[in-house]
């Protein structure tokens, strides 16, 4: 296979608003959605004085639960993970993709963060807490007769917690698909539920489907219940349902769905909107966080991403932007004075004693397998047995993907002693989709092999001679197109093998409910290895904006 030159698209540095060079005093008016691109599903928000703390889901990759901090609701800062620990998140190999932590909620109560979750195939419902957001969080307080998923936490007037979940369903369902929010009291100094368990809604039509995500608020003494209906793909929808006592009856609000746009079809550039949750700024003003889908010719490319729209109360309706009725790709800004924070380096040189918390594993590492002190400077991989081909976790460090048009670069540097032996770049949704650029042996000599995963199949697109042990590997996106490199340096990149199918990474295609991860990765596929891989530098530069 010739490796022919191509002219690379340019690639600048680029965040949702340019935190670091707008100062306070230039404050733009808008800002641009999504507030946290890439996959980032499912966000819950809660405010302390003057400051805002977000999570979201994270699914079969750990750390869980990534923590957020902002001043402005525009620029978000990552402080940390709620669940960094094997003692607090076991996801052990075999379980499938798309499986793990759904649906978190941060709360803030009496000089306490809560964060509360379900743990899917590991553990299922539970809670931890935490002084400061930052960690160190708590390990688990089980949930053992909690069933179903998707909890939350709301604290009465009267100091009781009220824990609401989706999912138990007393009776049998009465349609297809019908779900149903319960509520129950949660005695926060045992740690288990108590008292009755009662259902409060199973959406707010006679047919709703998959009623989940409930968050539950108090407005002028009246109890308001928010949820997410018809599932998380595009018919989703949030709806509001109001009770005068908080075990109900809750009334489905005449105004229902409040937020949705599945009625905006299928070319929408955004898409799926729902899963909200909603916070009060010290100002009295009210902002709505959801997930939603930047949809490009008709295609999920980057997973659910985190989105902001201001809300507002007319009588006890709430509106979702006024005059306007849907999430904007630009919209007016908070009224909170602007607080920019750093912008993302693009390259990481692995110079710290830690890795940086934009870096994520499958599934949980019970043992240490990768080392930034092996050799200062770098990172290092043990080639380990398990494979980014199976449900396990492999020696695999990766970042999301976040952008349309991107480049993805790093420096690589291995002895094959082996057929099985391999290490490179891999950019993937799970184990049954993926890319992998390797460098490897066959027939005695040192190649670069790049693979394609889909739907489980696996084949070489192509492969080429590279006695070097050192080269440099990239991936350059653009929109549904990704394009592999080789080089020995970044000035000398190469394609290698024709254009591939970028929506083989996508949701669309791949299915589940994560997004694309792009990342260094060693393996002795499934043979016993005592060798390693060594990352001299990871890069990750965004390129122009793509449009609809």
């Amino acid at each position: 296979m010739k490796l022919i030159s191509i002219t690379c698209l340019c690639f600048v540095l680029t965040s949702t608003i340019d935190a670091s060079v707008t100062p306070p005093h230039e404050a733009p008016a808008t800002f641009n959605n999504p507030i946290l691109p890439g996959f980032h599903p499912d966000p819950s928000v809660c405010r302390v004085g003057d400051t805002y703390y977000l999570v979201t889901s994270s699914f079969e990759w750990f750390p869980g639960v990534p923590v957020y901090r902002s001043k402005d609701l525009v620029n978000w800062e990552q402080i940390g993970h709620v669940l960094d620990r094997p003692s607090q998140l076991a996801m052990k190999d075999g379980m499938k993709a798309s499986q793990g932590i759904w649906a978190p909620t941060i709360r803030y109560h009496d000089g306490l963060f809560y964060m509360i979750t379900t743990a899917q195939n590991s553990g299922g419902n539970f809670y931890v807490t935490a002084s400061d957001p930052a960690g160190p969080w708590s390990d688990p307080i089980w949930l053992k007769d909690a069933p179903g998923i998707d909890p939350s936490l709301f604290w009465d007037d009267d100091g009781t917690c009220w824990y609401t979940g989706a999912g138990w369903i007393e009776g049998g369902q009465r349609w297809p698909n019908e779900n149903r929010i319960y509520l129950q009291q949660l005695d926060t100094g045992k740690g288990r539920l108590v008292g009755p368990r009662l259902n409060l809604t199973s959406g707010h039509a006679a047919n709703a489907r998959w009623t989940e995500g409930p968050h539950l608020f108090k407005r002028n003494g009246k109890y308001v219940l928010l949820v997410a209906e018809g599932g998380t793909g595009h018919h989703h929808a949030v709806t509001i349902h109001h009770a005068d006592k908080i075990t109900g009856p809750y009334v489905p609000d005449h105004g229902n769905p409040v937020l949705t746009h599945r009625h905006l079809g299928l070319d929408a550039p955004i898409s799926t909107t729902g899963h909200a949750d909603l916070v009060e700024t010290q100002n009295g003003e009210w902002w709505s966080v959801m997930l939603g889908v930047r949809t490009r010719h008709r295609n999920n490319l980057l997973g659910r991403e985190t989105f902001l729209t201001p809300v507002a109360w007319q009588d006890q309706t709430l509106v979702y932007n006024p005059g306007i009725g849907r999430v904007l790709e630009s919209d007016r800004r908070p009224a909170l004075v602007w607080s920019p924070v750093p912008s993302p380096t693009p390259r990481d040189e692995f110079a710290t004693p830690k890795l940086g918390l934009q870096w994520n594993f499958l599934r949980t590492p019970f043992e240490t397998w990768w080392s930034l002190e092996k050799q200062p400077g770098s990172l290092s991989l043990q080639l380990r047995p398990q494979s980014v081909t199976k449900p396990e976790n492999p020696s695999l460090v990766a970042r999301r993907i976040q952008h349309f048009r991107f480049r993805a670069a790093t420096r690589l540097t291995l002895s094959p002693a082996a057929p099985s032996e391999t290490a490179g770049l891999v950019a993937m949704q799970n184990d049954r989709f993926h890319y992998r650029l390797l460098l490897c042996q066959h027939d005695g000599q040192n190649v670069i092999s790049l693979r394609k995963m889909e739907a489980g199949v696996e084949t070489e697109v192509a492969s080429h001679p590279w006695p070097s042990p050192e080269v440099v590997l990239a991936l350059e996106g653009n929109m549904l197109a990704y394009t592999f490199l080789v080089g020995s340096s970044l000035e000398d990149l190469r394609p290698i093998g024709p254009t591939q199918d970028a929506r083989v990474c996508g949701t669309s295609r791949a299915g589940g409910f994560i997004g694309p991860f792009v990342g260094m990765y060693a393996s002795s596929e499934g043979q016993p290895s005592t060798n390693t891989a060594t990352f001299d530098w990871f890069e990750y530069l965004p390129g122009p904006e793509a449009s609809p």
